[in-house]
């Protein structure tokens, strides 16, 4: 019966051809503008370490005062002071502080110009608290963080570059006239957003090609490439020691925690903390300290481009129309089949039989409007660059998933739209269209 009611729907559509193709492309077009702008919300909203990112906190601490804080916040990030704490105290499973750096590749071959490579002065701990997939080699270890070893981890990209892809473990690469010891090659890895680097606004930067001890980056006054915050006055400061104990921030702090229990004894620890450097003078408020997690925090700094929203809203509001529209064609196709309804109904055919055979026409509407849909939606990710910025443009892609999805929501849409027309089309009384004919 299935198949008998497919066959009735593609003889009712091809004969009138006009209406089916403008069914056909309003349902295209609604679906394409709705999964071009839901690819993008999908690609910036998604957890970027869902396996861990209850477990990874942001701790943030209140050195401005409430003077000079927006919404009673405290700063985004730590100065070097608070950071330098934090780690001294170790009172998570791991910790890291990390900031943006930029440093000149030189290359060993002397024909070759030297470049820029973006990445993070950090921690060792860096690497296990992120789950960073290693290519080759792996992260250093607290030991070369206390003693300040100039060590280096690299990108698969940027050992690609250099070395051919050939294991550089233990290999020396020169970085603005300082030497490195290569101790890693980090795999793919390039999470969006960026949820350990959004202060200084790297959400949806290139992937980082360098990481260095964050030690030894201070010790060579590494400086930071990132924002660097100094509350209402501005001022840096004049040294590199002024600038380092000042209250500039500019420092991204993680900690990882496990459980209910170690994220309450961290907060108590954040605010004794507090209140010690209330007592020594430094802070003249109540401890006003913050500890967020991955989602928490991405959800604070809005990581989610709010034109993603907007566009999305607007395109599904434009499915909405583009429904209605076919609704309206819907009906005035289906009415003006009356007759042939009250033929089938005194035959014996049943109103299910009605809904049935519409319904099914409906949805193969829907599959060739999806069809148009697929190919309008590759078309419109080549245009996403004029929408959204390009960093966030290029993270959306049209893949098996979204396919599917594009097909099932242009079915389900028109069937659903079908709903109202067939109901319609199945209160047709057969005697009054027999007597009428």
């Amino acid at each position: 019966m299935f198949v008998h009611n497919l066959r009735l729907g593609a003889a009712s559509l091809r004969r009138n051809v006009l209406l089916t193709t403008l069914m056909i492309m309003s349902i295209g077009f609604g679906v394409a503008a709705s999964m071009v702008t839901f690819a993008v919300f999908r690609a910036v909203s998604g957890d970027p370490i869902p396996q861990k990112s209850s477990q990874l906190f942001v701790p943030l601490i209140d050195n401005r005062g409430p003077q000079y804080n927006r919404h009673g916040e405290p700063p985004s990030a730590l100065n070097y002071v608070d950071a330098v704490a934090l780690m001294r105290a170790h009172k998570a499973v791991r910790q890291t502080m990390l900031y943006p750096v930029g440093l000149s590749v030189m290359p060993d071959d002397p024909h070759r110009m030297p470049f820029k490579a973006p990445g993070y002065a950090t921690y060792g701990d860096f690497f296990s608290m992120f789950d960073v997939p290693f290519l080759f080699g792996s992260g250093w270890s607290d030991t070369e963080d206390e003693a300040r070893e100039p060590v280096i981890v690299i990108s698969r990209e940027l050992n690609q570059k250099l070395f051919g892809g050939s294991n550089s473990v233990g290999q020396r690469l020169v970085l603005d006239d300082k030497q490195y010891r290569i101790v890693g090659v980090t795999n793919k890895w390039d999470p969006k957003p960026r949820f350990f680097d959004t202060f200084s606004g790297n959400a949806y930067a290139d992937p980082a090609q360098i990481y260095i001890p964050f030690t030894y980056a201070i010790a060579q006054h590494i400086d930071t490439r990132g924002n660097n915050n100094c509350g209402s006055d501005g001022k840096r400061g004049d040294t590199w020691d002024s600038w380092l104990q000042g209250e500039c921030v500019w420092i991204n702090p993680w900690v990882e925690l496990d459980n209910a229990a170690q994220v309450q004894a961290y907060r108590q620890f954040l605010d004794g903390y507090a209140r010690e450097q209330r007592e020594a003078g430094r802070f003249n408020w109540a401890p006003n300290n913050r500890l967020r997690d991955v989602r928490e925090w991405l959800d604070y700094q809005r990581a989610v481009p709010p034109e993603s929203r907007i566009s999305m809203t607007l395109a599904f509001g434009f499915l909405l129309i583009c429904l209605v529209n076919t609704i309206g064609l819907l009906l005035a196709k289906f009415m003006r089949r009356a007759p042939e309804i009250g033929v089938r109904r005194a035959l014996g055919a049943s109103r299910g039989d009605i809904y049935r055979q519409f319904l099914a026409e409906a949805a193969m509407v829907g599959l060739a409007g999806g069809a148009l849909g697929l190919m309008f939606t590759a078309i419109g990710m080549l245009g996403l660059g004029m929408v959204f910025e390009p960093q966030i443009a290029r993270l959306a892609h049209l893949d098996v998933s979204l396919m599917l999805l594009t097909l099932l929501v242009a079915i389900l849409a028109t069937v659903v739209a079908a709903f109202y027309p067939t109901w319609r089309a199945a209160q047709v009384q057969p005697a009054w269209q027999l007597k009428s004919n």
